[in-house]
């Protein structure tokens, strides 16, 4: 491991997340707001997540369009058991900072793991995604218009917030946004962590 971001989810923290986010009212909210995605996409047919944990927006992608390719990559091996043991994607257990990518996909995509990644480290992130990408990146994360560390569970330098879309819009110049949006806790129907959504095109 690199980084004490990473041995923190690899860990007893990141088995007793796999406990906490196993819900049907998390499935319903990710049909939502996956099903908005896909929306402004065109022939997306194989998808790549990075930091999947034991799938559950895979599992809601499935439940969209039940043809979709999935493949999910991470860290913890626990989780990535409960992916390969649903069998509706293909799970690799494997640090995002170092797996590289034979397989193209139509569309990357992060939710709530970017803000887990050491600072330093972002920029392989953010090129894993762009070159596993075919056409369409998909960045849902904690924003803030600069960046700053927050306090999780206790632990310091474990969360940050930032503009990762900008980041990579400045990074990549034929990345074009096509479409962003905002996931509130107190949605009546769907609700979801506070998370701001970018979905970026290859142009």
């Amino acid at each position: 491991m690199k980084t004490d971001q990473e041995k923190f989810w690899q860990g007893e923290f990141g088995e007793g997340y796999i406990n906490r986010n196993k819900s049907d009212q998390l499935l319903s909210a990710n049909i939502h707001f996956f099903s908005k995605v896909l929306e402004r996409t065109h022939e997306v047919k194989n998808i790549l997540e990075l930091g999947c944990n034991i799938g559950m927006n895979l599992r809601a992608l499935q439940c969209i369009k039940s043809d979709l390719d999935l493949t999910g990559v991470d860290i913890n091996q626990g989780a990535i058991d409960e992916v390969n043991k649903w069998a509706g994607a293909k799970g690799i257990c494997g640090s995002i900072l170092e797996i590289d990518f034979e397989t193209q996909y139509h569309l990357t995509f992060t939710k709530g793991v970017l803000i887990h990644i050491n600072p330093d480290m972002l920029n392989s992130v953010y090129d894993s995604l762009y070159k596993a990408s075919k056409k369409y990146i998909l960045v849902a994360e904690y924003y803030n218009p600069t960046p700053v560390s927050i306090e999780y569970h206790g632990e310091k330098d474990k969360l940050f917030k930032r503009d990762f879309a900008g980041d990579m819009l400045a990074r990549f110049n034929d990345l074009k946004l096509i479409d962003y949006g905002f996931l509130y806790r107190h949605d009546p129907n769907f609700p979801q962590d506070d998370i701001s959504w970018f979905l970026m095109e290859k142009v």
